[in-house]
């Protein structure tokens, strides 16, 4: 079971769309600090039961992960504690740290921590036929479409992999 280091912003971009489920059909554990899922994850409020339900794992820290997530917030001033935290636990557990913030990406990257964002997540689901094509193409539609109403995922990146299966209908 491949186990992964959550941020919250992920979240919300499945939620948005109504599919917070489908992250969990991948054989994965997904884990996140406790303090930052009951901080972070207020609105919606149903949002975190759900999250809990479907088998988000609240984790505590360990006394080197809370050490280094205190360095890192030091080294690295543009993220928040709590994305400190994940990159905290994805470096010291030697696991994917999944997140949509870009602060958070150039910090793991300079730090060596494989990370994925929302879209790459559900290409790994596509790839892993954990979700249909009518399920993807739906997700990267309704995400494009709320790029206009300010959601952050990068528009051409949607419109590529819209462009891509729509042109390869009959591969996928």
């Amino acid at each position: 079971m491949e186990y992964i280091s959550s941020d919250t912003n992920i979240w919300f971009d499945f939620y948005a769309v109504s599919k917070v489920q489908l992250p969990f059909r991948l054989d994965c554990t997904y884990i996140m600090f406790h303090e930052a899922l009951r901080t972070e994850v207020l609105d919606p409020p149903d949002l975190i039961n759900n999250l809990r339900e479907l088998g988000l794992i609240e984790i505590e820290l360990s006394t080197e992960e809370f050490f280094f997530a205190v360095e890192m917030s030091n080294k690295y001033s543009r993220i928040s504690g709590y994305d400190a935290v994940a990159l905290s636990v994805a470096k010291c557990r030697n696991i994917l740290l999944l997140t949509g913030d870009n602060e958070l990406r150039k910090a793991a990257r300079a730090e060596g921590v494989t990370f994925m964002g929302s879209i790459g997540l559900l290409d790994r689901l596509l790839h892993e036929n954990k979700v249909t094509r009518t399920e993807y193409l739906d997700c990267l539609r309704k995400w494009k479409n709320q790029t206009a109403t300010g959601r952050r995922l990068p528009s051409e990146e949607l419109d590529a992999r819209i462009e891509f299966v729509m042109k390869n209908e009959s591969e996928v």
